[in-house]
């Protein structure tokens, strides 16, 4: 294979991350061929980490190295509360907004027919199974304000209203369509202190 072959893979394989067009892969791609070898080595081996070595926290699906991941070792959390979010970069997002100190709960996903994910497809059997065994009161929906999004909290409410157990969603302080990676923590603080129930 030919130089020219292998940096095309490479920019071929940076153009496949989110939000990484083809100039930007390039320009990942020509830095990584300025570093050092052993630079390049250090990031290639990290990558490799942690893919092998982090997996699902088996309560709540957060990522981790560990059996349970640090906010669930955590004993000075709320056990009570319940924030359900789509994605574990979602639980980064709220956390900084050092408002919130219940627990929480990771879909990995939406329910989308028309991408064929249903019910089925997501942690949803683990999430009722954790608010029978967890005795949980309260579960926050901070989903996206999208289509998917409200599909998913309208059946999360719908299967947990019969409980008793108060469900929120995130205030509308957010956009509609708006994705919670791009909302700015006072934004984000409000929407958590004004949830509202659904």
């Amino acid at each position: 294979m030919s130089e020219n072959l292998i940096l095309k893979r490479l920019v071929s394989e940076f153009s496949k991350l989110p939000s990484v067009g083809k100039k930007t892969a390039q320009r990942l791609a020509y830095y990584i061929l300025s570093q050092e070898k052993e630079k390049a080595l250090a990031l290639a081996y990290s990558i490799i980490d942690a893919r092998e070595k982090i997996s699902f926290c088996e309560n709540c699906f957060n990522y981790t190295d560990n059996e349970l991941c640090d906010l669930c070792q955590n004993n000075g959390r709320k056990n009570g509360i319940l924030c359900v979010v789509e994605s574990p970069r979602e639980i980064e997002i709220i956390e900084s907004t050092r408002e919130f100190f219940g627990r929480y709960h990771v879909l990995h996903g939406l329910i989308s027919p028309l991408k064929g994910i249903s019910p089925n497809d997501i942690r949803l059997r683990e999430l009722i199974a954790r608010i029978t065994k967890e005795n949980i009161e309260e579960v926050i929906i901070a989903l996206d304000f999208s289509v998917e999004a409200d599909a998913t909290s309208l059946y999360i409410s719908r299967l947990l209203k019969p409980s008793g157990i108060n469900i929120t969603r995130l205030a509308p302080g957010i956009p509609a369509g708006a994705s919670l990676e791009y909302a700015d923590t006072a934004t984000l603080t409000q929407a958590i202190k004004g949830r509202i129930s659904i």
